[in-house]
């Protein structure tokens, strides 16, 4: 099974990060308010970012890495993966 590590861009704007097994059914569980209780209050949410890792383990560590990112980092990885 495969792990994501994904960003959302919030309605307001902001920027959410998680991990997933599945990006497309979490983007809908964040739009119905079912997801975290950080973007409840910022739908609707699009998803902008997505890496796949090996196990729940290491998408963790990675969501832990790009949690610590400041947003003007976050948006340059962002951008590097549409460049690629």
């Amino acid at each position: 099974m495969s792990w994501f590590v994904y960003i959302l861009r919030c309605a307001d704007d902001t920027l959410y990060t998680g991990i997933t097994t599945d990006c497309a059914r979490r983007v809908v569980q964040h739009n119905s308010g079912k997801g975290a209780k950080y973007t409840r209050n910022r739908t609707p949410v699009t998803l902008i970012y997505n890496e796949t890792s090996d196990s729940r383990s290491s998408a963790s560590v990675r969501e832990y890495q790009i949690k610590r990112l400041t947003r003007k980092q976050k948006l340059t990885l962002i951008a590097e993966q549409k460049k690629g």
